[in-house]
């Protein structure tokens, strides 16, 4: 396609650097620095006020992506109807897309439960020790999980988001264009084929009968 679409992609791919970049310098940096230091009843409420710094930010930074991602998603509709490919593309984006928000959503949720626990001892902001509450405990472990999915799903994206610009080179357009007309030519030269079939099939019974 010819048309330039600069700003949408901008937001989609600022958006989603931001996204990338925020969850995985908060999971080595925010929470390795907090870690370090030597009070350990001051390592949690150090990661979450660094982490709560960083949640408005971030929020902006997936709506900046989100709606940089729908505004291409219309502009490239046509692209998603007639080249192969493309819309399998897009469907996997959006999965990633869907489960980049709940991880991030549901590691929040886990940040301002542990953001209300207090100044429980810890080892590290994702690692109890033998004294720290159960249920402060059961949150850290899972945020140890969920600090890095979250990098993981969103890099993931931008390596999807790197194969959709290729698919939009000429010459990947081209033939991603032959492919989808194949195929429909195909699928109708099937059904015609089942077609002569079937009046072939109908043809030969009457002429039986009417021998008989």
């Amino acid at each position: 396609m010819s048309e330039r679409h600069t700003v949408l992609r901008s937001m989609h791919d600022l958006g989603l650097a931001a996204w990338f970049g925020g969850s995985l310098m908060g999971a080595t940096g925010v929470n390795g620095a907090a870690a370090k230091i030597s009070d350990k009843t001051q390592r949690l409420p150090v990661a979450s006020a660094g982490w709560a710094r960083w949640t408005p930010v971030n929020a902006a930074a997936i709506g900046t992506h989100l709606a940089g991602a729908v505004g291409e998603l219309v502009t490239e509709s046509p692209r998603v109807l007639t080249q192969s490919g493309v819309g399998r593309m897009s469907a996997i984006k959006t999965a990633l897309t869907v489960a980049a928000l709940a991880i991030t959503g549901y590691s929040r949720m886990l940040g301002m439960r542990l953001e209300k626990s207090g100044h429980p001892p810890v080892a590290g902001v994702t690692e109890p020790q033998p004294d720290t509450p159960r249920a402060v405990a059961t949150s850290q472990r899972q945020m140890k999980v969920l600090q890095w999915a979250v990098p993981a799903v969103t890099g993931a994206l931008i390596v999807v988001t790197s194969y959709a610009g290729e698919q939009q080179k000429p010459g990947q357009v081209f033939r991603g264009f032959l492919g989808r007309a194949g195929g429909m030519m195909t699928g109708a030269g099937k059904g015609m084929g089942m077609g002569m079939l079937s009046t072939n099939g109908n043809g030969r019974t009457h002429r039986m009968m009417a021998h008989r």
